[in-house]
């Protein structure tokens, strides 16, 4: 089976500033990959050049075999992308937009109607299909917006942060219509900084400054990634202590989770020595997705401090 995007030493700059550096990705069919990372980290910009939309500075990439260089308009006509920002007509109704965009891909009209019954049951949308889309909750719109994108059955999706701005509730409702298109055999590429939605990926890649971390399935990077035992205490005036515990010897990392911390040691021997020391009770975690972010970030800005 062929990846369904490549790319190799992918590059973007804009003047001065390289938004992405060198970068080799390779996804298969039929995975939610998540690109995960703070905002400026490259992950729009990636997006952008895998969908044709923005031209690489240096570097190659395929997408479902087409050439992200000279081929972007086969790229265009294959893929839907949902970006970050709102992408439809609010005074269209909902209806209307399905219908727009139907006949923007190209959707026959013996199959239309029958398309968008389905978006609009995906959606939720029964019985709101009239109402124009200004009057619609950011809930609707976002989903919407997803038919939009997915009309024409492409085999790959990008989404470019599509669940900034809506409830808890409403991103775990979006992220199970993105599990649902990989099941029937859509490829799905979402940009996030939620870690409980990159949970939910079969792959994560990380990025931080241009640069791809790590790329690997949650689990595997939750298992690999630290390099010793993460311990979790929850003192009384965490934010004093993290400072000064940062500089004890045993301790390799050390951040604040709200009012506790969590202490990366060299090994679980340290447990009891942390725990006597500080007169608390101390426990042996499994680390997290934002943990291995953390400590990813941590060695990338150690390494580039030594360059």
């Amino acid at each position: 089976m062929d990846y369904i995007i490549q790319t190799d030493n992918l590059t973007k700059n804009f003047g001065s500033f390289t938004a992405v550096d060198h970068i080799n990705l390779s996804v298969w069919p039929g995975q939610v990959c998540g690109f995960l990372g703070p905002n400026g980290a490259g992950k729009s910009t990636t997006i952008r050049m895998l969908c044709g939309i923005l031209s690489p500075s240096s570097g190659s990439g395929t997408v479902l075999g087409y050439d992200i260089s000279s081929q972007t308009e086969r790229i265009k006509s294959q893929i839907g992308y949902m970006s970050q920002k709102f992408s439809l007509y609010e005074d269209l109704s909902a209806l209307e937009n399905l219908e727009f965009y139907a006949g923007l891909y190209g959707i026959p009209r013996e199959k239309r109607r029958e398309r968008i019954r389905e978006i609009l049951d995906m959606a939720w949308l029964n019985g709101r299909e009239d109402a124009l889309v200004a009057g619609l909750s950011r809930g609707y719109k976002q989903r919407l917006a997803l038919g939009c994108a997915i009309i024409a059955e492409p085999p790959l999706l990008f989404l470019d942060e599509p669940t900034s701005g809506v409830s808890p509730t409403t991103r775990r409702e979006f992220f199970n219509l993105i599990q649902e298109l990989t099941e029937n055999g859509c490829t799905v590429i979402v940009s996030t900084h939620f870690m409980d939605e990159a949970e939910r990926c079969d792959r994560i890649v990380f990025f931080n400054q241009g640069q791809i971390m790590a790329n690997d399935h949650p689990d595997v990077l939750k298992q690999n990634t630290l390099p010793g035992c993460l311990l979790e205490l929850t003192p009384p005036q965490p934010v004093a202590l993290l400072e000064e515990i940062r500089d004890w010897p045993m301790v390799m990392e050390a951040n604040l989770y709200g009012r506790q911390l969590h202490v990366l040691v060299q090994d679980e021997s340290f447990k009891e020595d942390l725990s006597e020391r500080l007169g608390l009770e101390v426990r042996k975690i499994s680390p997290s997705l934002e943990d291995v972010f953390i400590t990813l970030s941590r060695q990338e800005e150690a390494r580039r401090l030594q360059r």
